[in-house]
């Protein structure tokens, strides 16, 4: 299986996207302003969201994509999420008050799309491709995902702060080949990322420690304005596995 990063920024701004990566052509990995580079007819493709957490960074987009795309197709779009991320869904975006209630649309019956809660540790396998459903340390319930293709796997973090159960599980994946990891803010910024649960790079650099294995590691959700800084900040500490930026259209073989 393939992943393709559509957006891994902290925010926007010229080309800058917010989270979203496609899995083949059904699967979105959250979904924020990043989907906006798939045509409508990927738009209508994709059959399942599998969504970290409720922040608007990455789930912007789901209204409009199931607005787009729901009658062109003939099965609901499958949202999964813990059930406090579907929660606040349900609660505060497709309320009718900010965006109608897709379950509901046509009718109850045959909606455009539906909601399947997950758990941590749990996996669901979609055609022989496993995503599993791992720890994160954030501000809201909020999860990461473990991605399998059975030759490699890759694990993104979602977004977290120290996580000793993340590493935990990464340690013990024999075919991890790739990690993407958040690192939100840069040094000066460590209050704030301790208090809004992100990574810095200094953060980040306890958090590698933790990890035995030799994956390649991938950088995602820099703060816009603060890239070159967050990364200099990064190869500076001199990291034993040498971290990469993520980039738009950076394709994964798994």
């Amino acid at each position: 299986m393939k992943l393709r990063v559509l957006g891994c920024s902290g925010g926007i701004g010229g080309n800058l996207h917010t989270t979203s990566f496609l899995l083949d052509n059904d699967i979105l990995i959250d979904a924020g302003t990043g989907i906006n580079e798939l045509s409508l007819t990927e738009l209508s493709m994709v059959n399942h969201i599998f969504i970290t957490h409720s922040h608007l960074d990455h789930i912007a987009c789901i209204p409009l994509l199931v607005d787009s795309v729901g009658f062109m197709r003939d099965k609901p779009i499958t949202l999964y999420g813990t059930v406090d991320t579907l929660d606040t869904l349900k609660q505060h975006i497709f309320n009718w008050k900010i965006w109608p209630d897709f379950s509901e649309i046509p009718n109850a019956q045959q909606p455009f799309m539906r909601y399947q809660e997950i758990k941590v540790g749990e996996e669901i396998v979609l055609q022989s491709r496993k995503i599993t459903a791992i720890p994160a340390n954030h501000v809201v319930p909020a999860v990461g995902y473990h991605l399998d293709g059975g030759r490699s796997s890759l694990i993104f973090s979602g977004d977290t702060t120290t996580n000793d159960a993340l590493w935990a599980i990464a340690n013990r994946v024999s075919n991890l080949k790739y990690m993407i990891v958040e690192t939100a803010f840069s040094n000066s910024e460590k209050d704030l990322a301790v208090l809004s649960k992100h990574l810095c790079p200094s953060l980040l650099v306890e958090e590698l420690a933790k990890f035995h294995g030799n994956a390649e590691i991938y950088i995602t959700h820099l703060k816009p304005g603060e890239v070159e800084l967050i990364m200099r900040e990064i190869d500076t500490a001199k990291q034993r596995l040498h971290p990469k930026m993520l980039l738009n259209n950076q394709i994964f073989d798994l």
